[in-house]
């Protein structure tokens, strides 16, 4: 998956510029590759080591990994506040925490991440973290990264950027049936883009299948809009489920533009569209009384 998300994310921003109308808040721009200089590594910090890592939850929360500190000296420390200093990622307020280290102690802490900025590398990386000394010292210091997670995050976001600025992927007329929810996924192409935009598959979430009527759904590059009709169901009425799931509503569609790979956007369901849903899960798994 991450060859296919670098292929289109490489094939598409360099055509794309501008701020991007989007369905996610967390959208910005996908533009050409910057010019700009690289930025330098931050130096190591005597005694203390950083990793980016992104776990399940962080996947299911959404635009946050963990910062991974390791106390890897002979003195204790505090970590009073950590952000994410990325050139890929807008800057974002360092998160208050109070994660309190012993030598050889690890901690992990969530950090969120700004929206990407695609033409900026992510790597270097650093953290920028607030510690308070044994002895009450309080200093600001950027711990260096190591983070390749967040490259394979930034190609993943800044590949579905450069899909949201060629088509717009809305589900409409959702209505309850008894035993499903109904409505129409569309494709409507934005202003002054002319490729071909494909709709090859549509996956479930963990708790509801989703199925689209015609796919391949094709946008020729001389119509504005196509759609198909959707239908979601329950998958599982299995308690553990229903009662641990974190992403609920996340139907990746796999979106091709002109002759790019496959990349998963998920589907943009509002407030209502989860509410149909949920009342659909509750409908079908509660037995009659």
């Amino acid at each position: 998956m991450r060859r296919t998300v670098v292929a289109l994310a490489v094939a598409l921003t360099a055509a794309c510029g501008g701020t991007t109308p989007s369905t996610s808040a967390r959208s910005t721009s996908a533009s050409a590759p910057s010019s700009a200089p690289p930025v330098a590594a931050a130096p190591a910090v005597p005694g203390i080591a950083a990793e980016a890592v992104r776990l399940r939850t962080d996947e299911a929360v959404g635009g946050q990994v963990q910062v991974r500190i390791t106390d890897t000296g002979n003195a204790p420390f505090t970590v009073t506040g950590v952000a994410l200093d990325s050139p890929g990622f807008a800057p974002l307020p360092a998160t208050a925490v109070t994660a309190v280290y012993a030598p050889g102690r690890t901690i992990d802490l969530p950090t969120p991440f700004g929206n990407p900025v695609c033409d900026a590398a992510p790597l270097p990386a650093a953290a920028a973290v607030t510690l308070r000394r044994a002895d009450g010292a309080v200093e600001q210091v950027r711990l260096p990264l190591a983070a390749d997670v967040l490259a394979l995050i930034h190609d993943e976001e800044c590949a579905v950027l450069a899909v949201q600025e060629v088509v717009e992927i809305s589900v409409t007329g959702l209505r309850a049936e008894p035993e499903a929810v109904t409505g129409s996924l569309t494709l409507t192409r934005r202003g002054g883009h002319e490729e071909p935009v494909t709709a090859v598959r549509l996956s479930r979430s963990v708790l509801l299948d989703a199925t689209a009527g015609n796919l391949p759904l094709e946008l020729p590059g001389d119509e504005r809009t196509a759609s198909t009709p959707v239908w979601f169901r329950p998958a599982t009425c299995d308690p553990h489920v229903l009662s641990e799931t974190k992403k609920p509503y996340v139907f990746p569609l796999a979106v091709t533009v002109a002759d790019g790979d496959e990349v998963p956007v998920d589907l943009p369901l509002d407030q209502a569209a989860k509410d149909l849903l949920a009342a659909l899960v509750q409908r079908v798994c509660t037995p009659p009384a």
